[in-house]
C-alpha cells in the first residue's frame, strides 16, 4: 500500500516557506506522494480555518513540482467544473511535463453552491460538466491534434496521461470512475464500510476491459497513538485500499514533520510487513 499526506494549501500553512518545508519533509522521509485541495471562492462566512486563504492546487503542484525530485503530486480534488476544459488540460499536461510524470489528478464534481455561482455554472449542471471534462482530457491525451469547437489544434506538449481518480460517494463515482478513470478516492473513517464499494468497482472495471482500480482513501489516521494509526491503516488495506492519504490540519512545518515521522517509521513499515 502506498501512503501519502496531504498538504495545506489554505490558510496561514500556506505561506510558501511552510509549503516547500513540508514538501521537502514528505521526500526526505520517503512518502509516496502529497496532495492539495481545490475551493476558488470560499465566502466570507464559510472561512474559518482558513480565513477565505486557498492557493489554486494547480499552480500549488507546478510549485512544489520545480521544488522537489521523486514524490508523487496529487489534486485531491480537482473540482472539474470550476474551469474551462482546454485550460484544465493544459495544466495538467504541463505540471505532468515539467514533475517527469509525476502527477496525480484526483477529480470531483464540487458541492459548495457559493462557489458555483461564483463561476457561473448551475450546480445541476455539475455532473454533465464533469463528464464532458473527462472525456476532452481523454482525447487530449490520446492525440496530438484535438478538435474542439469545430477546430483543430495541436495538443503538446502530450506526456502520458496522469492517473485519474475520481472522487466523490458510491454508486456515482464509482461509475465515473470505470467510465473515465484508472480508480476511486474516497474520503472515509470506516474502514469495512468501504469494502463493497471496492468490491462494486472492481467489478465495473474489469467490466469496462481495465486493470484493477487504485483505490486511495483520504483518511485521518490517529497519529498521536501510532498503534491505533498503524490498526487503521491495516484495515483500510484488508478492505482492498491501495493508497492511504493522511489528511489532518496542523498548525506549522514543525507538526507536520512529526506527522510524517509516525508515517514513515511507524505506519509504512507496518503496512509493508
Amino acid at each position: 500500500m502506498k501512503l501519502g499526506a496531504y498538504l495545506r494549501n489554505m490558510g496561514p500553512q500556506s505561506t510558501r516557506a511552510t509549503l516547500l518545508a513540508c514538501a521537502r519533509a514528505a521526500e526526505a522521509a520517503d512518502l509516496d506522494d502529497l496532495w492539495v485541495a481545490d475551493h476558488i471562492a470560499i465566502p466570507p462566512d464559510d472561512a474559518e480555518g482558513s480565513g477565505g486563504r486557498y492557493l489554486d492546487p494547480l499552480a500549488t503542484l507546478a510549485f512544489l513540482a520545480g521544488a522537489t525530485e521523486r514524490i508523487g503530486l496529487g489534486t485531491g480534488v480537482l473540482v472539474l467544473p470550476y474551469r474551462p476544459p482546454l485550460a484544465t488540460a493544459k495544466w495538467v499536461a504541463t505540471i505532468q511535463e515539467l514533475s517527469a510524470e509525476r502527477l496525480l489528478l484526483g477529480v470531483g464534481v464540487g458541492w459548495m453552491e457559493a462557489e458555483f455561482r461564483v463561476v457561473g455554472v448551475a450546480r445541476g449542471d455539475a455532473a454533465v460538466v464533469t463528464d464532458v471534462t473527462l472525456a476532452f482530457l481523454q482525447r487530449c491525451f490520446a492525440s496530438d491534434e484535438v478538435e474542439a469547437n469545430g477546430q483543430r489544434f495541436l495538443f503538446r506538449p502530450r506526456p502520458s496521461r496522469p492517473p485519474i481518480l475520481v472522487g466523490g460517494a458510491a454508486p456515482h463515482a464509482l461509475r465515473r470512475a470505470a467510465r473515465f478513470g484508472d480508480g476511486w478516492m474516497p474520503m472515509a473513517r470506516d474502514a469495512a464500510a468501504l469494502r463493497p464499494d471496492v468490491e462494486r468497482l472492481r467489478a465495473l472495471m474489469a467490466d469496462a476491459g481495465k486493470p484493477a482500480p487504485a483505490v486511495v482513501v483520504l483518511t485521518a489516521l490517529p497519529l498521536h497513538d501510532p498503534a491505533a494509526a498503524m490498526a487503521r491503516a491495516r484495515e483500510f488495506l484488508a478492505a482492498g485500499a491501495t493508497h492511504l492519504v493522511h489528511a489532518a490540519r496542523y498548525d506549522d512545518a514543525d507538526a507536520f514533520r512529526r506527522a510524517v515521522d509516525v508515517l514513515a517509521t511507524r505506519v509504512a513499515p507496518a503496512l509493508a510487513g
